[in-house]
């Protein structure tokens, strides 16, 4: 299945220069709008291959007791700082692409602060939870979904690096955007499943007599502990 999305992301990088090519040559506007659901089929069929932070967003969304409208919030702030990072390192030329970028389609300095940051909220969530602190920060989900997102899309990178190459960078911009709204739809999934997932958990423990303070507890370190495994597995590989 694996090798299959792959497959499908080849034929996504090949249908994307065909179309923003055409653009170039022709400059309908028209003609590129009515292929932008296939953009938004493109980011979710991406957002389906390996990375993208879904198992810490899943993780983080079962031991945080978010709500599902908050789970979405914070699936969106992934989503728009996965895909607009992107778009700002091909648009300005940032200097930080000589040193972030160390192989085609990674940013191994970026991954490195994204899962470090994560690692200290994971760290946050099992001293909050040892010390029997429920309440959580106002914007700590979608603080979470930024810091999950801070890896450029190597989608949008070759998308925005092919559309300035040929001289239409807003068709670019454009696709980006479409493809944004797929990643989002992906993620916005994922999060669903994590929340079904953590009431179902939550059910079957109350059933063996636990608690519904004790329960939270426990989700909420493991969710940590998922962020720290994480974090040391970055630096240990990288």
């Amino acid at each position: 299945m694996i090798q299959a999305l792959f497959d499908y992301q080849r034929e996504i990088y090949l249908s994307v220069a065909q179309h923003l090519k055409s653009f170039a040559a022709d400059g309908s506007w028209l003609a590129l709008f009515m292929v932008l659901p296939m953009g938004v089929v493109f980011g979710a069929a991406h957002a389906l291959t390996p990375g993208h932070s879904k198992t810490l967003l899943a993780a983080y969304i079962t031991g945080s007791q978010v709500k599902l409208s908050r789970g979405l919030l914070v699936s969106l702030a992934l989503s728009l700082t996965h895909i607009a990072l992107a778009v700002l390192i091909a648009v300005l030329a940032l200097p930080v692409v000589s040193i972030a970028l160390g192989s085609a389609g990674r940013a191994p300095a970026l991954e490195a602060l994204s899962r470090g940051l994560l690692g200290l909220v994971g760290a946050w969530m099992i001293w909050r939870a040892l010390r029997g602190r429920r309440q959580h920060h106002a914007h700590e989900g979608e603080a979470v979904g930024v810091m999950a997102g801070l890896i450029p899309c190597p989608l949008t990178l070759f998308v925005m690096t092919f559309a300035i190459a040929r001289g239409v960078p807003w068709a670019g911009i454009v696709f980006a955007i479409a493809m944004m709204a797929g990643v989002a739809i992906t993620l916005g999934i994922v999060v669903g499943l994590a929340v079904l997932f953590r009431r179902g958990s939550a059910i079957i423990l109350q059933r063996f007599g636990s608690s519904t303070v004790r329960i939270s507890t426990l989700l909420e370190i493991g969710t940590g502990l998922i962020l720290i495994g994480a974090a040391v597995r970055q630096f240990l590989v990288a």
